[in-house]
């Protein structure tokens, strides 16, 4: 077939006497042999034989589990051909043996997504907020961006309306020093809106926070009037108009960066991680549902996000491609 050049992993190069035999003896075409380390990602497993055990006891849901290590999984998940050829111009080709930061991967990704990612505002975890001082049963509505980095992309419309959905992570009763976002007698900003302030927390016969009532000031509408800085600046969703979408946040498959260390005494899937895969109920802006766009989207403030393939008709599925910064914890 006159093959000049035959690559291949370390191990096969304690064959490679026995390989140039071979073509010396047949007087076959001169190929020469070149071996290279293989490419070993922190907080999972690359060999086949493990992943397959993973895919037959269901550990995962199959080879295109955006948890594996797998292109199909890598697509699923929603990491770009880009991104994955950018990882690999990274890392480059070693002759011995290593381990890459996962982290790197991820970084990769957000390079490439903030420059073409369509952008959206979605709550995860929601609390009830309502503008005590807006009118009853009105609706305005905020231009905000599709993609800041791209003009081109246009601009699209928000709802805003009397009660509205925030993270519950945007409220803290008895915050600390550092802490800028919303706080009882707090100002912030709702991204692309009003300046809104906390006037009065209501709770459960539990003592949770179930809303949160706030009231805004008129003049603070971006454009109008004199521009009023506060430090914090949140995103929302408006009840009304919001929709429901399954998001599933993944996350490490492992708990230990580098399993190759693992002991042999020990069995690798006790490292699973049980906190790879979490799904929630998230309330998303309605434009969302009409994005075409062919690469994950950007919930602000939260991360990318890509259509899952589980998606129907009358129910999208967002799989979390990854953070806007690393969050892992074991």
């Amino acid at each position: 077939e006159n093959i000049t050049h035959s690559s291949c992993t370390l191990e096969f190069d304690v064959h490679r006497p026995l390989y140039d035999w071979f073509i010396e003896k047949l007087e076959i075409f001169q190929s020469r042999q070149f071996e290279f380390a293989r490419l070993n990602l922190t907080y999972t497993v690359m060999s086949k034989r493990k992943l397959l055990e993973l895919v037959k006891n269901n550990f995962v849901t199959g080879w295109d589990d955006a948890r594996m290590p797998t292109i199909c999984g890598l697509r699923r998940r929603g990491f770009t051909p880009e991104s994955i050829r950018l990882f690999a111009d990274k890392v480059g080709v070693a002759k011995r043996d290593n381990i890459i930061d996962l982290s790197l991967l991820e970084w990769c990704v957000r390079e490439d997504l903030n420059k073409r990612s369509n952008r959206y505002m979605a709550v995860l975890n929601p609390v009830k907020l309502t503008i005590s001082n807006f009118p009853e049963g009105e609706t305005e509505y905020f231009n905000a961006p599709v993609n800041p980095e791209n003009q081109e992309a246009g601009s699209r419309k928000i709802p805003f309306s009397k009660d509205l959905l925030i993270e519950k992570e945007d409220f803290m009763e008895e915050p600390s020093k550092k802490y800028f976002r919303l706080k009882p007698g707090g100002e912030v900003r709702l991204k692309y809106s009003y300046i809104i302030k906390c006037e009065e927390i209501v709770k459960d016969s539990n003592g949770e926070i179930v809303e949160i009532i706030c009231t805004y000031d008129p003049s603070t509408k971006p454009g109008v009037g004199e521009w009023r800085s506060v430090k914090g600046t949140i995103h929302w969703v408006s009840a009304s108009h919001s929709k429901e979408t399954e998001v599933r946040l993944f996350d490490r498959l492992f708990t230990e960066p580098d399993m190759d260390s693992i002991p042999e005494d020990k069995d690798y899937k006790d490292f699973l991680n049980p906190k790879s895969l979490e799904i929630v109920t998230a309330h998303v802006e309605p434009d969302l549902f009409a994005d075409k766009s062919i690469v994950p989207v950007q919930f602000e403030r939260l991360g990318y996000f890509i259509k899952d393939s589980d998606s129907t008709g009358d129910k999208f599925i967002y799989n979390r491609t990854v953070g806007l910064k690393s969050n892992f914890s074991a």
